[in-house]
This record gives C-alpha cells, sequence and structure tokens, in this order.
C-alpha cells in the first residue's frame, strides 16, 4: 500500500512577514493567496487526488476549497495539520520579538526550546507524522493544505533530518511539496513547487 500526499502551503495573507499568526482567529487569504489557492486546483485537479485534508485555520481552509470544489469532494479538517502551537507569541510582530533572546534561540535550537505557553516542534512533528502515517496505512492520493512549520517538519521527517536543519529548506506560500509514504518508509518526490 502507497500513498501520495501532496503537501500544500496554504496561501498568502496581508500578515505575512510582518505578524507570527500562528493560530490567530481570523487570518484569511488575500487576493494573492486567492489566486494560489486556483492555480494549485487547476493543477491538481487531474492528479488524481481521491481527498482534501486542511489545517483547521481559516487560510488553510480558503486555500483547500477550490481544490475540494473541483474534485467535488468536501474539505475534511485535520487537527494534525494545525499550525504549530506558539502560544504566547501568537498574533505579535516578528519585529517585536526579534530582540526576545528566546525568540533566537527557538529558532537556532528548535530541539531544546519551546515557545511559551506553546508546544515544542518535536510535539508539531509528531501530529504530522501520525497524519502521514495513517495516510500511508490507507493508501490513495491525497492533498493536504497546512502551515510551513509543519510542511518543514514533514519533510524533515521523510528524510531522516534533525529539526534544527528547518532553515536549510524553503516551503512558500502557495507552494506544494510531495511525500510517497509506504509500509517501506518515505520519499521526498518534489518540495516547495510554487506555481504560476
Amino acid at each position: 500500500m502507497t500513498a501520495t500526499v501532496f503537501l500544500i502551503r496554504h496561501g498568502a495573507h496581508p500578515l505575512l512577514g510582518r505578524t507570527l499568526c500562528g493560530r490567530a482567529p481570523g487570518v484569511g487569504l488575500g487576493e494573492d493567496g486567492r489566486a494560489q489557492a486556483e492555480s494549485i486546483a487547476a493543477r491538481l485537479g487531474a492528479a488524481g487526488v481521491q481527498a482534501v485534508y486542511s489545517s483547521p485555520l481559516e487560510r488553510a481552509r480558503e486555500t483547500a476549497v477550490p481544490l475540494a470544489r473541483r474534485l467535488g469532494a468536501a474539505v475534511q479538517v485535520e487537527e494534525d495539520l494545525d499550525e504549530l502551537d506558539f502560544g504566547e507569541w501568537t498574533g505579535r510582530s516578528f519585529e517585536s520579538l526579534e530582540p526576545e533572546p528566546l525568540w533566537g534561540r527557538w529558532n537556532a535550537e528548535r530541539l531544546s526550546c519551546r515557545p511559551p505557553g506553546g508546544e515544542s516542534f518535536q510535539e508539531a512533528q509528531a501530529r504530522i507524522a501520525r497524519f502521514l502515517q495513517r495516510m500511508a496505512d490507507r493508501g490513495g492520493v491525497v492533498a493536504a493544505v497546512s502551515h510551513a512549520d509543519m510542511i518543514k517538519a514533514a519533510l524533515a521527517h521523510a528524510l531522516g533530518l534533525p529539526l534544527e536543519r528547518h532553515d536549510r529548506f524553503e516551503i512558500s506560500p502557495g507552494s506544494v511539496s510531495v511525500l510517497v509514504a509506504g509500509g517501506w518508509g518515505m520519499k521526498v518526490h518534489s518540495m516547495n513547487e510554487v506555481l504560476p
């Protein structure tokens, strides 16, 4: 049994690059993000996708809807695809976080640090690894809309990389990365494909 998982980062939103949105409610796609969601639907609409899963957050669900609509399927909300819980940092500007020593440590030492009141990167990786294992057990072709850190955690898991290496690859808004998983393990077919 083999599963192909299209890991999709949600499309762009107006706070991108300025605010650590995390799990803050009410962060929806901007115009560029909606265009990215439509491009993803056009590309994956003929890829044999059998199910569309999404993080519970609005920007992820909005990214999933055009593909699900094209396939005549429902978006299945999946808690294991949710954004990393940044706790007290949620909703803060990156500029305000920059001088904080713990923020610098978090970005350099993801295995030994956690956001205040949030979850560790290892806990987040365990969530998305559970999701990938369920997909591998079921087989088929699925699309899963999630978030940059979560997709990096999934790719690091598949590649056997330590989480400290998360900064060595980019996961852009509206990008698609492809994993294949089965009883034999996982492999990365492509990473960070950005559609025109």
